[in-house]
């Protein structure tokens, strides 16, 4: 499994992130945590890495077909891009134990939401 675990994962977290338009990082970290030899933060930064040109292609593909949105994303992207480089310095400084708590807490505050709308 081991040698298919980065492209399995990968195949798994652009499924996700088309469909949903989000989610594929929180497919992708588990996957790349058992399927590959990553270890803790490169786990992490692997999956910012890999993010950023599946969300490209999903919203291409989006674009595409007719689908339109980039005006209306450029005060999220602004934020966004800051919050990235919050985060890039306080990775250095957080224990992957505390990254994956921290997660996991979000993605059961997300489903939570999700299940009581």
């Amino acid at each position: 499994m081991k040698k298919y675990g980065a492209w399995i994962s990968g195949v798994a977290a652009g499924i996700i992130n088309g469909l949903f338009g989000a989610g594929g990082g929180m497919v992708l970290l588990p996957l790349l945590d058992k399927t590959t030899d990553l270890e803790g933060k490169e786990v992490f930064a692997n999956c910012v890495a890999i993010i950023l040109p599946i969300s490209l292609v999903s919203a291409v593909v989006y674009f595409l077909r007719g689908g339109s949105f980039a005006m209306q994303s450029i005060p999220y992207l602004i934020g966004g891009a800051l919050g990235g480089v919050i985060a890039g310095l306080l990775l250095k400084k957080m224990k992957a134990k505390w990254l994956h708590r921290a997660l996991g807490l979000f993605i059961i505050w997300g489903g939570i939401r999700l299940v009581m709308r």
